[in-house]
């Protein structure tokens, strides 16, 4: 996110919760960083002039059932984007899950009511109700987006395509999967980060947005082109895993919202 919005010729300040990570952002020119964590309380120290927020963090992911994302995560993000909105900051992004549409399938667009069905879709959702609430009474900007299925730099070591590329780098002749047939919408990260610096950039967008590309694409053939790109040879050991129950078979985003903006 901070490379796309330095491209873009913005002055970022970019926040942390470690030192680690603050170090291994260090390599950023003309970024101002610094590591603080968010669930202390209040806003940003010597935040003022600052016309924009954007907020990606949330701790405990891939973790979807667990019960902190409501008892710790959930109070500790609004204190801090409530503290930031009262601070004055006029305009803020927060990202969202493509899980707070549950378990509908199909095509899925933002005016579609919401489902969650696990404990970090219903934190983010619940959340976001809290804002839209709180722009009745105070007004700033909310944009709200729902990111789908990413890959690429940064990407947690558990995810899919992060396994596949071990396995293929160790030379390994077979790769266990689930059976690949359930449709998903993928992006990689940099577009995902470079729809998002488009966004902050409009004023005049406010509400719910989809990040997505508009194509559904099987999990075993995105497997199977990921091989193929490496051009390596390891079997697909189909149905290995089962099915995600948390999510549905086949679900994709709707970007008729989002053309002309992305």
């Amino acid at each position: 996110m901070v490379r796309a919005l330095l491209v873009r010729g913005h002055q970022v300040v970019a926040v942390a919760r470690s030192l680690k990570r603050a170090r291994s952002m260090l390599w950023f020119n003309d970024v101002d960083f610094f590591a603080w964590d968010i669930h202390c309380g209040g806003p940003l120290p010597g935040w003022g002039s600052h016309d924009a927020l954007i907020h990606l963090a949330w701790p405990g992911l891939p973790n979807y059932r667990e019960l902190f994302h409501f008892e710790r995560n959930l109070p500790g993000d609004y204190d801090f984007l409530s503290a930031m909105i009262k601070s004055g900051t006029p305009k803020i992004m927060v990202t969202g899950t493509c899980l707070e549409y549950g378990m509908q399938n199909g095509m899925l667009s933002e005016d579609m009511p919401t489902m969650p069905n696990n404990p970090y879709a219903l934190a983010k959702d619940t959340l976001r109700r809290y804002l839209m609430a709180m722009q009745t009474t105070t007004p700033f900007i909310l944009q709200w987006v729902r990111l789908f299925c990413m890959y690429g730099e940064g990407q947690s070591p558990n995810s899919l395509f992060a396994q596949l590329d071990r396995a293929i780098e160790r030379g390994d002749l077979v790769f266990n999967m689930s059976g690949g047939e359930q449709l998903r919408d993928y992006l990689p990260v940099e577009e995902v980060v470079r729809k998002l610096a488009l966004l902050i950039e409009r004023p005049d967008c406010n509400g719910i947005f989809n990040c997505c590309s508009d194509t559904p694409i099987s999990v075993r053939r995105l497997v199977e082109e990921r091989v193929a790109a490496k051009a390596a040879y390891i079997e697909l050991n189909l149905g290995y895993y089962p099915y995600p129950d948390y999510e549905p078979m086949a679900f994709w985003g709707d970007t008729n919202k989002t053309r002309g903006i992305f």
